[in-house]
């Protein structure tokens, strides 16, 4: 991995980063969790990029302003909390016209509303350069605390909430933030440690064993591919494509084997898909259908510098 890259960075900043009061959580997972008055803020923020995140000649304003918004609820969902409002900053392409502008702000405000979410304030701009919408979250976690990415125990099993891969073909832009979910599996289990699938399976699995100090061995055969990856056709396998596309927006979490019993017998409404087991030695494996172990390398979506 280059030591110029995202994760690099990240690690860089975090280093530096001073403590505040009433932090719990704060750079390493999906949202910071802050404590004020008793009750534990989530704050996120994201920013997505024309010819990045999304381009303009292929999606509308208004998806494009609902996924400028759907990703911050996904990174709350990831925490199994609740949105409560949202910040929005935008820098306009000069021309684009205000029926666009008026068009993004409606894509946004649809998808805030189905989650009763209320967007309180932001900024806008105009420049000589690409579309860029920053959306900054705020949440509440539930009564029970929020999931982390750190809580993961060996003998854990691992889950997803759904098929993994092929999201350039659509989801990508229209995928359903895994909010109500989270809830419902929070209330009906006890969730040790929980990502969004946001760079990709293997990436966001790194995260979690990152930040929880353990390893992980996911079963190959098991593991929920969409169509949309089975029918890329490129030299990438379904599987690679389940392992490394990103922008699924499902969620990856763990829970003791007794949870994950009740999870499969149907103690909650929300499907899911057991994938593999959180292992005590910090590695990640893959088990194929004959039983060859191999190594698990960290891929998916990343920014370089």
């Amino acid at each position: 991995m280059s030591d110029r890259n995202e994760l690099a960075l990240i690690d860089w900043i975090r280093l530096k980063a001073k403590h505040a009061v009433g932090l719990q959580v704060g750079i390493g997972d999906d949202a910071a969790v802050w404590q004020v008055g008793g009750k534990s803020l989530l704050l996120t923020t994201d920013m997505l990029m024309e010819n990045v995140d999304f381009l303009l000649s292929e999606a509308p304003a208004s998806l494009i302003g609902r996924k400028a918004m759907a990703v911050n609820l996904s990174d709350i969902a990831a925490m199994a909390g609740k949105p409560l409002v949202a910040l929005v900053a935008v820098a306009l392409p000069k021309g684009c016209g205000f029926e666009f502008a008026r068009e993004l702000h409606e894509g946004m405000q649809a998808i805030a509303e189905e989650f009763d979410v209320t967007i309180i304030g932001g900024d806008t701009n105009a420049w000589d350069q690409p579309l860029v919408v920053t959306v900054t979250l705020l949440g509440e976690a539930s009564e029970r605390g929020a999931v982390t990415r750190s809580g993961a125990k060996p003998g854990d099993w691992l889950f997803v909430t759904g098929p993994l891969g092929g999201s350039i073909r659509g989801k990508h832009m229209s995928f359903k933030p895994r909010i109500r979910e989270a809830i419902e599996l929070q209330k009906s289990v006890n969730l040790h440690a929980m990502i969004d699938v946001s760079d990709g399976l293997s990436a966001d699995l790194h995260h979690i064993l990152d930040e929880s100090g353990v390893g992980a061995t996911l079963v190959t055969d098991s593991i929920p591919i969409t169509e949309a990856a089975k029918q890329m056709g490129d030299s990438r396998s379904p599987l690679e494509h389940a392992l490394s596309d990103g922008e699924d927006f499902e969620l990856l979490f763990s829970c003791s084997p007794d949870d994950g019993r009740k999870l499969l017998s149907g103690v909650c409404t929300v499907p899911v898909h057991l994938v593999g087991e959180i292992n005590a030695e910090k590695a990640a494996r893959l088990q194929w259908p004959d039983g060859t172990i191999t190594s698990l390398a960290r891929f998916g979506w990343e920014h370089s510098f």
